[in-house]
């Protein structure tokens, strides 16, 4: 009796069809699929870091339980005090204000050239107070601060040059509107997503292009000519032929009959890789990612689709013999890249990811983090970072939406370069390359990204950094690394020009720093941990990265492998579903 066949569109209908059933059990699950606590990034810096990071994120997490109470009301205790202190208040910002915009108005008449320019520029979108979480500007004595290294000139109250460009408090009051974002750069959808998303096959096809799968095809063909050729030419592998051999022969599917005596491949189509590839999305949307095959194809308690759409041994043979390069010229290929060690898997990745930024443009802010991509088999760049679930695998560098998680760019890191030392101010390197065309956004990173150089650089590209600073960088001032004798809760703050630098005390002796170009003001929160708005705004776009590994693991499709490129291979199909379903969702959605 043979079995119903579907076609490569219908297992794709049928996978996103299923997506709405196990969503209902995403929120039961989600926390079972977790291995351990939820990653922090900033748990990959030293001991004495570590702790400061730990200290961070339990005062977070302690205010966002509050967040809704905390951001409307003031601390018990202070009453009509409280507002009488408000009336003078803005009695006083009132004041500042109109001074502050007279000096704008003269400031920006005899504007200078070069980089005061672009911060005019970059300043403009800067970040107005949200009306939701009330504010206050400690009134502290002015004060000078010497970085460690001499260079940088700190204040403790915010410079002059930041009220004419253009402070945050000015801009809370008069509602002063973004700056115009460029067409091309609007978020969401791009026109050429939006032209080309007819269903859902085609959605997901704009990441998984023709072109990718030519590639794959040709190179997995040529694999199995010249593997399974070989042995039926008798060149001593003797039996083996046939334990592999029948991976390919299936009574019931006479289409992919192998020809056992005359070792002949039946070449792989289009249509035999979407079907695969539906397969392993498929698994994925069941969450089967360490379900072994065999029970997927069970024909008892396995899922009839499988078994309908290809037979269990040609779903192992196509597994075994995919390939993306020709491992005859691997070498070659190898030594004209500069001792490429991703030529096995190159030239798909590189038309994988140009295309991630043709097709959506992130919202004003975009998370930069580090992804690693689960895997124990031998890899020249495996890496091993004890604070991930995993532990072990391939650790890529990524830039994403930090709203919708949408994975933007990304790079592969491929470890230190076969000849020479190791790459010299790598943190900045990789910032500056993923967010390459951006204008206008502002950039959350950790503690291995920040640095005052680097907000420089990005300050030049009309983009603002956030992030958490080091505590050995040489551009600190002393002053806010002690953190003894400090009341608990309390905030100091530092500023140039450009620049604001916030120590936060949220346990007793233990301090966090962290760095930003957005902000301009020494903005306190309303709230019981009296948070600056400098943290509020690094915790809530922080987890962008974390967010996406959460989701695509949960739905991951890998599967078992010895090798690395498949690895690869399988991180590119849950990001391409996963970035798919973003634009799919802004396109629809009801």
């Amino acid at each position: 009796m043979s079995a119903v066949r579907f076609t490569a569109k219908q297992v794709l209908e049928h996978i996103f069809s299923n997506d709405s059933d196990c969503d209902e059990e995403a929120d039961e699950e989600a926390s079972e699929e977790e291995d351990g606590e939820e990653y922090n990034p900033e748990d990959e810096e030293t001991t004495e870091d570590d702790d400061d990071d730990d200290d961070y994120d339990a005062a977070a997490a302690a205010a966002a339980a509050d967040d809704d109470e905390d951001d409307v009301q003031v601390e018990e205790g202070q009453g009509v005090e409280d507002e009488r202190d408000d009336d003078d208040d803005n009695d006083d910002q009132q004041e500042e204000e109109e001074q502050g915009e007279e000096q704008g108005e003269e400031q920006g008449e005899v504007e200078g050239e070069g980089e005061r320019g672009d911060l005019r520029l970059c300043h403009s979108r800067r970040r107005s107070i949200s009306p939701r979480t009330q504010h206050d500007i400690p009134r502290v004595e002015r004060e000078t601060f010497v970085s460690r290294n001499g260079q940088i000139q700190w204040c403790s109250v915010p410079c002059d040059n930041n009220r004419g460009v253009g402070g945050a408090a000015a801009a809370a009051k008069s509602n002063r509107p973004v700056a115009e974002v460029p067409e091309d750069m609007r978020p969401g959808p791009t026109r050429q997503a939006v032209g080309q998303a007819r269903d859902i096959l085609s959605m997901f096809r704009l990441f998984f292009t023709p072109e990718i799968e030519d590639i794959i095809l040709e190179m997995t063909n040529l694999e199995g000519v010249r593997k399974y050729g070989a042995r039926g030419d008798g060149d001593g592998c003797g039996g083996g032929g046939d334990d592999d051999h029948r991976h390919y022969a299936d009574d019931d599917h006479e289409d992919h009959d192998r020809d056992r005596g005359g070792g002949r491949w039946k070449a792989m189509d289009s249509t035999d890789l979407r079907a695969y590839v539906g397969l392993l999305i498929l698994a994925g949307v069941y969450r089967s990612r360490g379900e072994a095959a065999s029970s997927l194809w069970d024909a008892e308690s396995g899922r009839t689709i499988f078994r309908a759409t290809m037979p269990l041994k040609v779903f192992h043979a196509y597994s075994r013999l995919l390939r993306f390069d020709d491992r005859q010229t691997r070498a070659e290929s190898r030594a004209a890249g500069g001792g490429d060690k991703l030529a096995a898997v190159r030239e798909v990745w590189d038309k994988w990811v140009e295309r991630l930024p043709l097709l959506y443009n992130p919202g004003p802010d975009v998370t930069v983090d580090e992804q690693l991509v689960p895997f124990r088999g031998r890899c020249p760049f495996r890496q091993y970072i004890p604070s991930k679930p995993a532990k072990y695998g391939i650790k890529t560098w990524v830039a994403c939406d930090s709203k919708s998680s949408y994975a933007w760019k990304m790079q592969v890191y491929t470890g230190k370069a076969t000849c020479g030392g190791p790459e010299k101010n790598q943190w900045m390197r990789v910032v500056l390359d993923l967010t390459q065309g951006l204008r206008g956004h502002n950039v959350t990173c950790d503690n291995f990204f920040t640095s005052y150089e680097l907000a420089r650089q990005l300050l030049r590209r009309n983009v603002t950094v956030v992030g958490t600073v080091r505590k050995n960088k040489p551009e600190l001032p002393q002053a806010l690394l002690a953190s003894k004798d400090r009341l608990l809760f309390s905030s100091k703050f530092a500023f140039t020009p450009t620049t604001a630098l916030v120590s936060y005390l949220p346990k007793k002796n233990k301090n966090v720093l962290l760095l930003s170009t957005l902000h301009t003001e020494a903005h306190v929160s309303r709230r019981q941990d009296k948070k600056p708005a400098i943290v509020l705004d690094y915790n809530s776009n922080k987890g962008g990265v974390d967010n996406l590994d959460k989701v695509i693991g949960t739905y991951s499709c890998r599967r078992m492998t010895a090798r690395w490129p498949l690895v690869i291979f399988h991180n590119i199909l849950d990001l391409s579903s996963y970035n798919a379903f973003v634009i799919w969702r802004e396109l629809n959605p009801t």
